[in-house]
């Protein structure tokens, strides 16, 4: 039997499982209190801040692949990570090193260690003065920050960088948020700042509460689809081709990124890249269109190849649910469909399932990823007319794959924790 061996990384990913009962706190207090500590290394950053309820992800990554093309010196800070905690620091297009990110929780954890009981920090929190800090000492030309939960009391929105983005606006995180698309798109506004210039692709009453606010503080508003021409064309497994606008001008785009949802992400992207032109980044249209071209996000519509092939993604609300299906099925016509299936506790099982099931998917397997927060294939199955239960992800994946034979795909969703795994499985 392996023995575990302790590592300064591992030492650090088990402090985070520590403190990980204080569980979810908004508020900015105890953030604040933290980066005051550790010299408030936030203040002058500058990029862009990324709220919004699907479609965070690939608009930070597009945004720094952008950047990046352009040779501006970037940060990017995403959440949550699928394998690995270095994830959600990217410098210059490198996740940090496990040495660099270990260094950086000893850090944030002696800080913590000299505030009152009452001022301590979250894991979350922790992790988002960890990346502000070595963000300030990159010295970066643009960070490109993306809000953990919301937005008026996401840890991230002590952030002020100049350019805010909601991305669009649905159901999910209700225990927090509310139970309406109006109160989220309330808090998830509250990332635009006076000062800043603000974009959204949302629609509907959530863009009437983003207009309003915007409106309030001074912000001037860029609406991807109104002020800003989007036309998408699915070249399914080979990517997106998107016609938008940059600098006035139009521009054609290619992105290797699988699904008609991501013309809305690309556009909101470039949009926001062109707010930082303006702003004074030296951004052109050569640095877009190559970076538009090599942008890379994993666990999202990531097609793996095999016999099964393996359709991974990371959809965790009805709403993403509803637009995996509809790019799903168009890539998997023909082939019998398997779905390798797991979720959070605090998600609305029941109408990501009701969305699911527009995939015509023969056989379903539920699992449950390695976390705390994972729902029991007991009760997953229960919403399922007819489900297989594998408990362990690895025994889960495997018969998925027998039941969708050579000929079949594999279609794993419903948990980015999922997603991870699962992908860790395929490396070895």
């Amino acid at each position: 039997m392996a023995v575990a061996v302790s590592t300064p990384y591992t030492r650090a990913t088990a402090m985070l499982d520590a403190v990980s009962w204080r569980g979810i706190k908004p508020g900015l207090e105890r953030t604040r209190a933290l980066l005051h500590v550790l010299g408030d290394p936030h203040v002058g950053l500058s990029g862009v801040l990324v709220a919004g309820t699907n479609g965070k992800g690939s608009v930070c990554a597009v945004i720094d692949s952008i950047t990046h093309a352009a040779g501006l010196r970037t940060v990017m800070l995403t959440k949550p990570h699928l394998r690995s905690y270095t994830e959600r620091i990217v410098i210059d297009g490198v996740r940090i090193t496990e040495e660099d990110f270990a260094a950086l929780m000893e850090e944030v954890n002696a800080a913590a260690s000299t505030l009152p009981e009452d001022l301590q920090p979250t894991g979350f929190e922790m992790l988002t003065a960890a990346g502000l800090l070595r963000s300030a000492r990159a010295a970066p030309d643009v960070v490109v920050c993306e809000v953990g939960l919301g937005g008026r009391l996401d840890s991230t929105n002590v952030l002020d960088l100049g350019v805010a983005i909601v991305t669009n606006v649905a159901l999910d995180h209700r225990e927090h948020l509310g139970d309406t698309v109006v109160a989220i798109a309330r808090e998830k506004a509250a990332v635009i700042k006076a000062g800043d210039d603000a974009v959204t692709a949302a629609g509907g009453p959530a863009l009437d509460v983003i207009r309003r606010h915007a409106h309030e503080v001074g912000a001037p508003l860029t609406v991807v689809t109104e002020d800003v021409p989007v036309n998408g064309r699915d070249g399914g497994l080979a990517g997106i081709d998107v016609d938008t606008e940059f600098a006035g001008l139009p521009i054609a785009l290619h992105a290797p990124l699988v699904g008609w949802f991501q013309a809305a992400n690309i556009a909101t992207a470039v949009t926001a890249c062109d707010v930082l032109r303006r702003r004074g980044a030296a951004i052109d249209a050569g640095a877009v269109s190559r970076g538009c071209a090599s942008t890379q996000w994993p666990g999202r519509m990531q097609w793996v190849r095999g016999s099964p092939p393996i359709l991974v993604d990371g959809a965790h609300n009805p709403a993403g649910m509803a637009a995996m299906v509809e790019a799903a099925r168009a890539i998997l016509a023909g082939r019998r469909i398997v779905v390798l299936f797991a979720a959070m506790r605090n998600k609305d099982v029941d109408a990501m399932i009701a969305e699911l099931r527009g995939l015509g998917a023969a056989e379903t397997v539920v699992t449950s990823p390695a976390v705390e927060r994972a729902s029991d294939v007991a009760d997953l199955a229960r919403f399922f007319d007819s489900a297989h239960t594998e408990a362990i992800v690895s025994r889960g994946l495997s018969r998925a794959r027998m039941l969708a034979g050579r000929d079949g795909a594999v279609v794993v969703t419903g948990s980015l924790y999922l997603a991870g795994e699962v992908l860790s499985l395929l490396e070895t």
